[in-house]
């Protein structure tokens, strides 16, 4: 599996990470994120979500599990965390499938649930402000994506 590597030096390029890759997302994508706690998965989807057109406030959804935010494309933000135990069907296949981008936070709670095609990312706190971001595609069009951000 190839793995591309970014390192964020403040949560500004985290940001702005966040919403260079929103310029390259299609309807129907699906990004997964895992981190520690204050890795920056919220402040990177805040970025996407600028990137996609988002005006309202972009906060973790970590109580309602799914928010939606409406933008030039939508963007359907998840944090399962909290359905670690649960058998649970909220429809993902529905948001999944659908005519927005989906993140998903702590998306290996749901792994059995996920498309195959999709762009895995992980999340490392190198200390202070410092992240670095593994991106691992999951399928040709993650593939070149991948190669086109971070070549």
């Amino acid at each position: 599996m190839e793995k591309y590597i970014f390192t964020s030096h403040s949560p500004n390029d985290t940001f702005e990470f966040g919403e260079t890759l929103a310029s390259h997302l299609v309807a129907g994508d699906v990004i997964t994120l895992e981190g520690d706690l204050g890795a920056g998965k919220t402040s990177f989807t805040k970025g996407i979500g600028k990137g996609l057109g988002v005006q309202r406030v972009i906060n973790s959804p970590t109580f309602t599990i799914i928010k939606e935010y409406k933008g030039t494309i939508p963007l359907y933000h998840m944090d399962v965390y909290r359905l670690a135990d649960s058998e649970e069907d909220l429809g993902f296949d529905e948001y999944f499938e659908g005519d927005g981008v989906t993140v998903v936070e702590w998306a290996s709670i749901i792994e059995e649930m996920l498309p195959e095609e999709r762009l895995d990312i992980y999340i490392y706190h190198n200390g202070n402000e410092e992240r670095t971001f593994e991106l691992r595609p999951q399928g040709e069009r993650f593939i070149s994506l991948c190669k086109e951000l971070l070549s």
